[in-house]
C-alpha cells in the first residue's frame, strides 16, 4: 500500500487546468528517509560541535591551570633553593665558629642539594615524580633546620661562656682591599725562583689605608723587621699572634692594649715588596695558619 503509485494534482490559482504528477511510493519513502537522515546528521553535527567547543574550553582552562601550577612550582623551587642556600651559609658560619671555639665538629648535613626543580618537573608526565621529590627534600630541609636550631643553641651557650676568648679571635678583616696573594704555595712575586710558601695574606689597597686590629690583644712589637718593613705584632692570648708587615707607619707602641677595630697603622710598601699592600699573618703557637680560618665573612 505505502509503496504503491501516487498521483499528485497541482492547480494554479487563476488558471484553468491542472498538472498531474505521478510518483511511485518507494521514491517518496526514500525521499522522506533522506530528509530525516539529513535532519539527523545536522542534529548530530550540531551536538558534536557543541561538545567540541566545550572540550576546547575545558582544555584551555586545564592548560591555564597547569601553567599556573608550573609557575607556582617554579617559584616554590626558587624559594626552597634560597632557603637551602641560607641554611648552608648559616651552617658554614656555625662550623667556623665551632672551629674557633675548639668545639666538636658539626655532624653531616641532612638537607642535601635541592637540585634543579625548575627543569625536572616542567614536563607534564614528570610533575607527580617532581612533587614527590620536592616533598622529600622539604622534609629533609625541615630536619636540617631543626638540627641547626639545636646546634645554634649549643653554640650560643658556648659563646656566652667564652666571651673573652671570642673577643681575642682575629675575626674581622684587618684592612679594606682585595687579596692579591693567598695563604699557601705560590710563585715568587720577584721572579727568578721556584714556588714558595706564603705564610699569610697580602691585601692590596692605596697607600695610607687604615689597618685595624682584628681582635683585642697586647702589642708585643712595633718596629722595622727586615723584609717585612715596618711591622706590628699583637698577642691575642690562647697562643694566637697576628703580624702586620710593609706598613707605611704604625700608631701603637709595645705593651699597648688594643681593641678590635682600633687603628694600629697604615698600608705602605716598606721592606721587600712590589707595591702597597698589607702582609697579614696569623700564628697559632708559633705556626703560621690560614687567616681565613678565623675571619667571619
Amino acid at each position: 500500500m505505502l509503496l504503491g503509485k501516487y498521483h499528485i494534482v497541482i492547480f494554479k490559482e487563476g488558471r484553468s487546468g491542472s498538472r498531474n504528477l505521478r510518483m511511485r511510493g518507494w521514491f517518496g519513502f526514500t525521499a522522506c528517509l533522506l530528509v530525516l537522515a539529513l535532519i539527523a546528521c545536522n542534529v548530530w553535527l550540531w551536538r558534536a560541535w557543541l561538545q567540541a567547543r566545550h572540550l576546547d574550553e575545558n582544555l584551555d582552562n586545564a592548560q591555564r591551570v597547569i601553567e599556573e601550577q608550573r609557575r607556582q612550582i617554579v617559584n616554590l623551587a626558587g624559594r626552597i633553593t634560597s632557603v637551602s642556600q641560607d641554611l648552608q651559609r648559616v651552617q658554614r658560619f656555625d662550623s667556623k665558629l665551632r672551629m674557633m671555639m675548639n668545639m666538636e665538629k658539626d655532624p653531616a648535613e641532612v638537607g642535601g642539594s635541592p637540585g634543579d626543580f625548575s627543569r625536572a618537573y616542567l614536563p607534564l608526565h614528570r610533575q607527580e615524580l617532581a612533587a614527590r621529590k620536592m616533598q622529600d627534600f622539604l622534609s629533609r630541609l625541615s630536619e636540617s633546620v631543626r638540627l641547626e636550631e639545636v646546634r645554634q643553641q649549643d653554640l650560643l651557650r658556648a659563646l656566652r661562656e667564652n666571651r673573652d676568648a671570642l673577643a681575642s679571635m682575629p675575626s674581622i678583616w684587618p684592612v679594606v682591599g682585595f687579596v692579591s696573594s693567598s695563604f699557601g704555595g705560590r710563585s715568587s712575586p720577584f721572579g727568578g725562583g721556584s714556588g714558595q710558601f706564603h705564610k699569610g695574606l697580602d691585601i692590596s689597597n692605596r697607600m695610607g689605608t687604615p689597618i685595624l686590629a682584628p681582635a683585642q690583644g697586647a702589642v708585643t712589637m712595633a718596629a722595622r723587621d727586615g723584609a717585612y718593613g715596618n711591622s706590628v705584632e699583637i698577642n691575642h692570648g690562647g697562643g694566637i699572634v697576628t703580624k702586620y708587615g710593609h706598613m707605611q707607619r704604625w700608631v701603637v707602641q709595645p705593651g699597648q692594649w688594643v681593641k678590635r677595630g682600633e687603628i694600629i697603622g697604615y698600608i705602605g710598601m716598606t721592606g721587600r715588596t712590589t707595591g702597597p699592600h698589607l702582609h697579614y699573618e696569623v700564628r697559632l703557637n708559633g705556626v703560621p695558619v690560614n687567616p681565613m680560618r678565623y675571619i667571619l665573612e
